[in-house]
């Protein structure tokens, strides 16, 4: 692995599928809190990462740094792959199982829609407005990256979801897509940097993310549990809370509060780098072994 560029490794898509027919609702045996947790990632990455891909693709033209815009093109390949494969939990497992997200989805789907008309307005009414809203949301982006580079370099290396019988095809889909969040974390942080983005934006960027991510982990999570066929009994907040604590201690969800605040003093750091956190090695070692990678035909070597 010494031939690795630790900050700036070759960045392809891997088009991966997967076979939800053999997974379980609640693909944690006994841990259904845990289980939609992670679920709600599914219902809000679909819309999420074409939100991305938009952001990048609106500062790509600005962009003059050869490798970079190599990087960005790899990027945009990886989260379509991602936004297609967290699609497919939604319509493969979640709506077999009677789990109607649409409400959440259709709302996100019609802010992206209407994305491109709204900043192309703005850019005629105020090129520097356009520009300063950009890197705004550049900003938010790249601190939600910094989160799912953590996250999949947390999921990757978690072995008490495996010991406690979690599905080996979510697993991988989740090991995979760390995988590459870890593989191309610093791609976004660079745009946004190469579009003339300051620390102060970056900081209240992140603010807002904490906000949304926060949320859409607890809400998305609450509101699957509510849907769940198979929970009996009021979904209260202070029930779920108790099961997630639970959840915690056995090592099959990290602890929301202390990952979204620990990282701060990271995230923070007037001198932090995306390349500075997490592993490559280790993300490149896994997807030499993935399943689905494997069978989409990627060749590690």
């Amino acid at each position: 692995m010494t031939d690795v560029d630790e900050r700036h490794p070759p960045i392809k898509p891997r088009r991966v599928s997967f076979d939800w027919s053999r997974t379980p609702l609640h693909w944690i045996p006994g841990d259904p809190v845990a289980t939609h947790i992670i679920n709600s990632f599914h219902i809000v990455l679909p819309e999420g990462e074409k939100w991305f891909i938009q952001c990048v693709k609106d500062a790509r033209p600005y962009i003059r740094d050869e490798r970079l815009l190599e990087e960005i093109k790899g990027f945009i390949g990886q989260e379509m792959v991602h936004a297609r494969s967290h699609q497919g939990v939604l319509d493969g497992l979640l709506a077999a199982h009677g789990i109607d997200v649409t409400p959440i989805t259709d709302q996100a789907a019609r802010g992206n829609a209407e994305r491109p008309a709204r900043m192309a307005a703005l850019k005629r009414r105020s090129p520097r407005a356009w520009r300063r809203r950009l890197r705004f949301e550049l900003a938010a982006v790249a601190a939600i990256e910094h989160y799912t580079a953590v996250l999949g370099q947390w999921i990757m290396d978690n072995r008490r979801l495996d010991e406690d019988g979690a599905d080996p095809t979510m697993l991988d889909l989740l090991r995979w897509h760390g995988a590459e969040e870890v593989e191309h974390r610093s791609v976004v942080f660079d745009v946004y940097r190469a579009m003339g983005g300051g620390y102060a934006m970056r900081a209240a960027a992140w603010a807002v993310s904490l906000f949304f991510l926060y949320w859409a982990l607890i809400g998305g999570a609450v509101y699957l549990l509510r849907q769940d066929p198979n929970v009996r009994g009021p979904v209260t907040l202070p029930r779920v809370y108790r099961a997630y604590r639970r959840s915690v201690r056995k090592g099959h969800v990290p602890g929301i509060f202390r990952l979204l605040i620990g990282e701060a003093p990271v995230y923070l750091r007037p001198s932090h780098h995306p390349s500075r956190i997490c592993s490559t090695p280790k993300a490149l070692e896994y997807l030499k072994r993935s399943p689905a990678a494997l069978a989409a035909g990627y060749d590690p070597y």
